[in-house]
């Protein structure tokens, strides 16, 4: 039992280290669509047909590490709001961006888990996938509600709202190299390239001001 518990200790450790490398990667090269598993394997030492004993492919991989994006996102979300409560709907948008501005690679990943990562898994997979995320989803939802104004419904929005305006704006403002230089040599495009936190800021604040007057528009006088 103990050399089994010990063997299943390393298995978590090494995957640990598969998900760091391949984080690190992607912070590193500017985006995970540099990510390879040549490289990941090569940094934890591992041979790269030795991967499939923990991933079975590199779109498995990322898409664990987006699962415990939303995690992470919701450990955020839940530590800034600690303690507060009657937060106007602006001041929640607010929080939203601060906090997922922080995990960079996974507003990376939640483009490429929409476009390809949930496809190219098993099923059961990415039920898992699936599970965790709205699992993480409730809780950020319901740190919403509990500190602001908003309803489970708008809330809810806002919270999705987020999460997509996060993952396309993140696109946008690292741009690739071939469209780097694009707008080198054409300037009066570079205005393209935003800058991620504000413009994401921005944004959610202008959608939830709206929400909050919709709602106000909706109540009986």
């Amino acid at each position: 039992m103990r050399e089994r518990a010990r063997s299943e200790e390393d298995k978590t450790q090494r995957s640990e280290d598969l998900l760091a490398a391949a984080e690190a990667i992607a912070l590193e090269r500017g985006g995970v669509r540099y990510v390879t598993i040549a490289e990941v394997t090569d940094r934890v030492g591992l041979h790269r047909t030795g991967v499939r004993r923990y991933y079975a492919s590199k779109e498995e991989l990322l898409l664990e590490l987006a699962e415990r994006g939303w995690r992470q996102w919701a450990e955020a979300v839940k530590a800034r709001f600690s303690g507060l409560i009657g937060l106007a709907p602006k001041d929640l948008a607010t929080v939203l961006a601060s906090t997922i501005v922080t995990l960079p690679v996974f507003c990376d990943l939640l483009t490429h888990v929409a476009i390809r990562l949930e496809g190219d898994v098993d099923v059961e997979r990415a039920r898992r996938y699936k599970s965790s995320a709205f699992a993480a989803s409730d809780e950020i939802v319901a740190e919403l509600v509990r500190a602001g104004t908003l309803d489970v419904d708008r809330a809810s929005q806002l919270s999705a709202a987020a999460g997509i305006m996060a993952g396309s704006l993140w696109q946008v403002a690292h741009p690739t190299p071939t469209l780097a230089g694009l707008y080198a040599q054409e300037p009066q495009w570079a205005h393209v390239a935003l800058d991620f936190e504000p413009r994401l800021t921005r944004f959610l604040q202008a959608f939830a001001v709206g929400l909050s007057h919709e709602a106000s528009a909706q109540t009986p006088a």
